[in-house]
């Protein structure tokens, strides 16, 4: 059997690998139009800021590492050109000498990755212009720096890749400005926490522009469309990436409504024998049982390798994803899985949301807080996607949840979970069982909450209310919610008997939990509908500092 693979990065090394281990007797080769392989692309910030030494750390096989250890033949500098399922066929050229030639598959593969989107604007394609998605991309920007010493830079996106490259552009010692066409950074957080995010670069002396739209990029500076100037010796695009899936479209191949190739459970396209995966495909969400797109290294590792298996006859097949995503901006861990509030909603859920705000250890060993936002299923508690911000231990929380969502748990479920406790390491209720008693309570068990979103629409609503702020009067008095009255908690048992009973009431602390505590008194003493602040006065503020 022949095995043809278009593309040598991720997906297609782990689809030819697989093959190989499955069958010795295929003939498998692989073509890729780059001169680079199997890299780690990944680890191209950390390159550029100097963290990583040597580019040789993240290209480290080469063609020869292919053939020797898989007797896999991977032609460099090869560009497929077409495709002709009826011939099963391929016409390929030569990117050194310009030979034109054909080649013939009983499997084909096509694992052809994703480009980055450049936006319409004016002076994109300025030699201080650059874009970062391969080897070439990452040594350009390493040889423009280390010969021109810029002294500022603009970075147009605010996803992984633009906040990693603002990260070590800062190490350079560069003036680093980033621009944002959303009111936010991080577009695929919910706002309430983006802005924990924005807080960190800009304490870190980054200039954020958001609601912000690039007009022109000029020689050392990017004009907005308001016709401010921002200085920029340099630029980097981090807008995205669309789908390469001209080859395929072209040969007949079906495409979803992203844009990316459709594939079924075991990677196989419209057309028989054609197989495609990592970035040029389009996924299955765990939650949603809906496609999307969310092109990642780890999604295209796993999908190159259930390709190579189903080529092979194998039996594994993609269950899905949960756009798992964790990423590093100065001394901030930033981290999501499964749908954002946002998702959740626009899908049709009607969803429970908390704020759990918990140090990855007790104080005593020098934890630090944690800032978990929950969303779940008010209909059955099913936890629907977890976002978190915090400096340490945020990795281990998100695939404990990640782990959660992929087998369907319960808010309830989380609280249950045997998970590791010593105190160097977490606290006796670790942050993801407390998570789990929030949502719980608040779903389940009568203790309903309030977003700051939704205390806002109370406050200006005109109906009758009582804030009720349960920190002693110390806090209270340092700052609080305009409208609040404070009561403290060992106080409320016995003013609660002079407050309206049939009125709203809300309760908060400085967290969440002396609110909880204050919730459960008037709950206890016949008040009908009381309901705690999510994330106490600590998130509310966050929310409504004034700039």
């Amino acid at each position: 059997m022949k095995i043809v693979v278009i593309g040598a990065v991720a997906a297609g090394t782990s689809a030819a690998a697989k093959a190989r281990r499955n069958s010795e007797d295929a003939e498998i080769t692989v073509y890729e139009k780059d001169r680079f392989i199997s890299y780690s692309g990944c680890g191209m910030p950390y390159f550029i800021g100097g963290e990583v030494e040597s580019a040789d750390e993240l290209t480290p096989r080469d063609s020869a590492f292919f053939k020797s250890k898989y007797n896999v033949d991977v032609k460099i500098l090869h560009e497929v050109l077409s495709i002709h399922p009826k011939e099963k066929c391929l016409q390929i050229k030569n990117l050194l000498t310009g030979e034109v030639f054909d080649d013939s598959y009983d499997k084909l593969i096509i694992a052809t990755g994703a480009s980055p989107s450049i936006p319409p604007i004016k002076g994109t394609d300025r030699e201080n212009v650059f874009v970062l998605r391969n080897i070439n991309d990452m040594n350009k920007i390493k040889a423009f720096i280390d010969k021109n010493s810029p002294k500022s830079a603009a970075i147009i996106g605010t996803g992984f890749i633009g906040l990693e490259v603002c990260e070590n552009l800062k190490k350079l010692g560069m003036e680093v400005s980033l621009i944002e066409k959303l009111p936010q950074v991080t577009p695929g957080l919910d706002i309430d926490m983006a802005v924990y995010v924005k807080d960190e670069i800009r304490k870190n002396g980054v200039e954020v522009y958001l609601d912000a739209r690039v007009e022109e990029i000029g020689e050392n500076s990017v004009i907005l469309s308001d016709k401010t100037a921002i200085k920029a010796d340099m630029t980097l695009i981090a807008a995205g990436v669309r789908p390469n899936t001209s080859l395929a479209k072209a040969a007949g191949v079906e495409l979803g409504a992203f844009g990316g190739i459709k594939v079924n459970s075991k990677m196989q396209t419209n057309i028989a024998d054609i197989y495609a995966c990592g970035d040029c495909i389009e996924q299955f969400h765990l939650v949603t049982e809906k496609t999307v797109y969310r092109p990642l290294g780890s999604t295209a590792n796993k999908t190159g390798r259930i390709a190579g298996d189903a080529a092979t006859g194998g039996a594994l097949e993609f269950r899905g994803i949960l756009g798992t995503g964790i990423f590093k901006i100065f001394g901030m861990t930033v981290a999501q899985t499964g749908l954002s509030e946002r998702e959740a909603r626009e899908n049709g859920y009607d969803v429970q949301v908390c704020h759990n705000i918990k140090p990855n250890k007790p104080d005593y060993m020098g934890g630090k807080e944690m800032v978990i936002k929950a969303v779940a299923d008010k209909r059955d508690g099913r936890l629907l996607g977890v976002q978190i911000v915090g400096y340490e231990g945020v990795d281990k929380r998100i695939d404990v949840f990640a782990t959660a969502i992929t087998y369907k748990a319960k808010a309830e479920d989380l609280f249950h979970l045997d998970l590791a406790y010593a105190p160097p390491f977490s606290t006796t209720k670790d942050p993801v069982m407390y998570t789990g008693m929030i949502l719980d309570n608040a779903i389940s068990n009568g203790r309903p909450l309030i977003a700051p979103d939704e205390l806002d629409e109370l406050i200006n609503s005109g109906e009758p209310y009582v804030l009720i702020d349960a920190r002693a009067a110390s806090q209270y008095e340092k700052a609080h919610i305009d409208s609040a009255r404070n009561i403290p908690h060992s106080a409320l048992r016995k003013a609660a008997d002079e407050l309206d009973k049939d009125v709203v009431a809300v309760t908060y602390c400085n967290k969440g939990v002396t609110g909880n505590a204050a919730q459960n008194i008037l709950l206890n003493k016949g008040f009908k509908n009381v309901f705690n602040l999510s994330g106490g006065h600590k998130h509310y503020s966050k929310l409504h500092v004034k700039k």
